[in-house]
């Protein structure tokens, strides 16, 4: 598993969104319609999705864009750098077991 450093989720950002789009897109179709001819839309959400994980990135929710980037404190502490896709820049982060619910700001200067 990889763990990001907040500077480097930051400059992988761009590339993350274009992803998590293409996963947010193929989720609404399938919300809306099931079985509709929109198999190139999952085949592509499916490769969108494999290069998240490839990179270690969670995705937590399709719909909302919610991703994690694994991330470990020099304390050794797992804890995950939360980006939701309506998000202008990376600025939350929880432990494991907090979920979304237990985001807090990323402190000014994290590094």
């Amino acid at each position: 598993m990889r763990y990001w450093t907040v500077a480097e989720a930051r400059a992988f950002l761009p590339q993350a969104r274009a992803l998590v789009e293409v996963v947010q897109a193929a989720a609404l179709v399938a919300s809306r319609a099931s079985g509709n001819g929109h198999g190139h839309t999952r085949d592509d959400a499916g490769a969108a999705l494999a290069q998240l994980e490839a990179e270690s990135i969670v995705v937590r929710d399709p719909v909302a864009g919610l991703i994690d980037f694994p991330a470990r404190g020099a304390d050794g502490v797992v804890y995950l750098l939360c980006y939701r896709l309506d998000e202008d820049d990376l600025a939350f982060w929880h432990l494991p077991e907090d979920g979304f619910a237990g985001r807090r700001p990323l402190p000014r200067d994290p590094e």
